[in-house]
Parts: C-alpha cells; sequence; structure tokens
C-alpha cells in the first residue's frame, strides 16, 4: 500500500455553478447597451448581486443608482435582474427616461403570478425575505393583497379576509427545504390555498442547491464564491452548513483563510451571480493551500438561454452592432431556448 496517497485530498468543484440564464441575460442587455447608447448607461440597483461584475461593467461606462432622481431626464435606464414595481415604470415614464428591462423571466413569472391572483380576488402569501429587491418589486405589483411571510411563526399568525380564497407565490432564490416547511404550515392553515403552477424557486436555485446536497456530506468544509447580498450564495451556505459542513461564504480567492481548509476535503460552489474566473481563482488558492486533486462534480446540465429584448436587438441591427457578440455568454452554454409567455 502506499501511504504517501493518503496526503493527496480532494477539492470537489460543484456544478452547475455560477452565471444563470437570467444572469447571463441581464449582464448581455448592459452590455449591448453600451455599444447600441454609449456611455453612461443607467442600471437601478446593482445589475445583480455580485460586486465583480459590477465594477466590470462600471468601467465600460454603466452607472448604478438606486433612486431615478439620479438619472438624466431622457437617458437609457435599465431595470436590474431582480425586477422592480410598476411604480418604479411609472416613475421611468414619468420622467421620460429610455427603460430597457433586464428582469428575469421567471422574476417576472413570479409578478405575472401576484397580479392574476390579485384581479381573481385572492389574498397572496409572498414567501420570501422582506428586505430583498426581488420580494420588493414583487410586492409592488398588488401591495393591497400580498403579505410577505419568512418564516412558519409568520404562517401561523396571519389573519387573512378570507380562508377560502389564499394563494401563495414565492422569492425565487429560497432554500428549498425552508420554503417547503412553509408552505406546508401554510397549506395546514389554509387547506384550499392555490399554489403556482409551476415551481417558483428557479431552476439555477434549485440545481445549485442540489448539487450542495450531494456534496456537503462528502467535505469537511464548503466555499460558496458569491455575495453577502446575494439571497441564493448565502441558502447554499445554509444548505451546506445543515448537511454538517463547516460552510464559508466568500467574494473572492483573497477571502480564504488556511485554517478553513487545512483538513479533510474541500467542496466550491458558487452563486448564480460569480463569474467563472472567480470561481477559478478561488480553486487556484485552495490548491496552492494544501495537496488538492481537484475532482469536478456535474448534477446536472444546465441548458437554458433567455433571449434578450426585442427592443435592444433591433436597435443593435439598425446601428450594425453584432447581435450574436451580446448574447455570447448565453449561446456559449444553452443549446436549447426557453421562453416565458406573457398572457
Amino acid at each position: 500500500m502506499n501511504d504517501t496517497t493518503r496526503t493527496e485530498r480532494v477539492l470537489l468543484l460543484a456544478a452547475p455553478r455560477g452565471f444563470c440564464a437570467g444572469v447571463d441575460r441581464a449582464i448581455d442587455i448592459v452590455d449591448m447597451a453600451l455599444q447600441v447608447y454609449g456611455a453612461p448607461i443607467y442600471v437601478r440597483h446593482e445589475i445583480v448581486h455580485n460586486r465583480h461584475v459590477v465594477e466590470e461593467l462600471r468601467q465600460k461606462g454603466a452607472v448604478f443608482t438606486d433612486d431615478l432622481a439620479d438619472v438624466p431626464e431622457g437617458a437609457v435606464v435599465i431595470f436590474s435582474a431582480h425586477g422592480v414595481s410598476p411604480a418604479v415604470r411609472a416613475e421611468a415614464t414619468a420622467r421620460g427616461l429610455r427603460a430597457l428591462d433586464a428582469t428575469c423571466p421567471l422574476v417576472t413569472k413570479v409578478h405575472l403570478e401576484a397580479l392574476r391572483y390579485a384581479k381573481d380576488g385572492y389574498s397572496i402569501v409572498l414567501v420570501g425575505h422582506r428586505q430583498h429587491v426581488e420580494v420588493i418589486g414583487t410586492l409592488g405589483e398588488a401591495p393591497d393583497a400580498i403579505v410577505v411571510c419568512e418564516s412558519v411563526e409568520e404562517v401561523e399568525r396571519l389573519q387573512l379576509p378570507n380562508p377560502e380564497r389564499v394563494a401563495y407565490i414565492t422569492q425565487t432564490t429560497l432554500s428549498l427545504d425552508d420554503c417547503a416547511a412553509i408552505v406546508g404550515a401554510l397549506k395546514r392553515r389554509y387547506p384550499k390555498v392555490k399554489e403556482p403552477a409551476k415551481d417558483d424557486i428557479c431552476y439555477a436555485t434549485q440545481n445549485r442547491q442540489n448539487a450542495v446536497k450531494v456534496m456537503a456530506p462528502r467535505c469537511s468544509t464548503v466555499l460558496v464564491v458569491g455575495a453577502p447580498a446575494s439571497s441564493n450564495a448565502n441558502r447554499l451556505v445554509e444548505v451546506a452548513a445543515a448537511l454538517g459542513a463547516k460552510a464559508y461564504l466568500i467574494e473572492s480567492d483573497e477571502d480564504i483563510r488556511p485554517e478553513w481548509v487545512a483538513e479533510g476535503d474541500v467542496g466550491l460552489t458558487a452563486g448564480a451571480s460569480t463569474p467563472e474566473a472567480v470561481v477559478q481563482a478561488c480553486v487556484e488558492r485552495v490548491c496552492a493551500l494544501g495537496d488538492f486533486r481537484v475532482e469536478p462534480f456535474q448534477l446536472v446540465e444546465e441548458r437554458i438561454m433567455f433571449p434578450l429584448p426585442g427592443e435592444l436587438l433591433a436597435a443593435a441591427q439598425a446601428q450594425g452592432v453584432a447581435v450574436g457578440s451580446g448574447n455570447e455568454r448565453a449561446a456559449e452554454r444553452a443549446v436549447a431556448e426557453f421562453r416565458i409567455r406573457h398572457h
């Protein structure tokens, strides 16, 4: 028996990880808008929750703001992937802004569900984190009909006007397990509660959490590369910790402490807003801290792409801007197109 093999440890590199189709689309919209309209381009809120992405776009001429009052009249403004309320859209129109919508189509799906339930006279329970920008935007679709619940305890305290007409929707980036517990409590409290025809938690969130569920039991430590403000990245940390791993959220390779990876095998994954270049820098850092064999681990292959806004594509073609280059990242990782139809 060769005892030297015992010194080599495994760095499990999870897939799917990193950019999802909604993030690809949002970044591509800003990139192409800069090519078509020129700098500056204004973006309401961070286009996605990742400082590496935001800083790169800022260097190209994107200006990020949480207040439309900062956007000059007539300028191009892009709504972030997290979505905005109708009030924000109305403000942009009133100020004569040229708005482009980078809202993830899966978030748009939740907005449309909220509108439909409200129109039909339902009380709507929005399962999510009330301070998250996505939840704020969804709540704005029907504020008189929606109540936000973050926990089973909040469900138990609900007092809705008609228990026979209750529906629920969810934030797209929740923990599957936490969401299931809250939905279970809703169904016990309101047996006739209407649920979405298709799960609101996005495919990328589900895939990344499922991969961590398989990976974490094999690891002493799990590193999640993502931003502190990223809901889906924080949920990955929680999933890994619940399975017994020491789990840490990091923004870059510089955040990795040697003592975190001093013993046992290590797992590495990334939130849906994290560039692959940042992930690879973290891989190099871990390998520099110990004798690791990198073992790629892929649970499923993602083949989803969301099309760019027709208005932007038309403007690009009119100006001779190569349309293909604007959707390059998504095209490289997708062979099928998934469309959300607005009814």
